[in-house]
């Protein structure tokens, strides 16, 4: 009739090892890459790290923005509103961009990733 079934024991697996001292300082100069003109720091120490020149690329296109935003807004000042809110808008992507980094992610950031592709390191 019912036959009873086996219990297969639980396989307990090792936990991950710790990031080494090289794998916590690219992730850290991928995050900086993030933080305005801090890029340029990221490209000096680590540009020769993929996963880092992934984020020092993306961080290149919203430092841009930013330098772009600011002389627009300050030739044309009925733009300031309108300036400030997109940089609120980079200031969300900053923030997406260092969480990716942080957990070690390459993900493009939404609306402005796919750009960073046309910046040469």
């Amino acid at each position: 009739m019912d036959q009873p079934v086996e219990e297969q024991p639980v396989q307990h697996t090792e936990p991950t090892p710790i990031p080494s001292h090289t794998a916590k300082k690219n992730t850290l100069m991928a995050a900086i890459s993030y933080l305005g003109p801090l890029v340029i720091v990221s490209y000096l120490l680590a540009k020769d790290d993929s996963f880092v020149k992934f984020h020092i690329r993306q961080g290149a296109v919203l430092f841009g923005i930013e330098i772009a935003l600011s002389v627009i807004t300050s030739m044309f000042w009925g733009l300031f509103m309108l300036g400030q809110i997109v940089n609120l808008g980079v200031l969300i992507l900053s923030i997406i961009g260092i969480v990716n980094a942080v957990q070690g992610k390459e993900q493009e950031i939404p609306l402005v990733g796919h750009l960073a592709v046309h910046i040469p390191i």
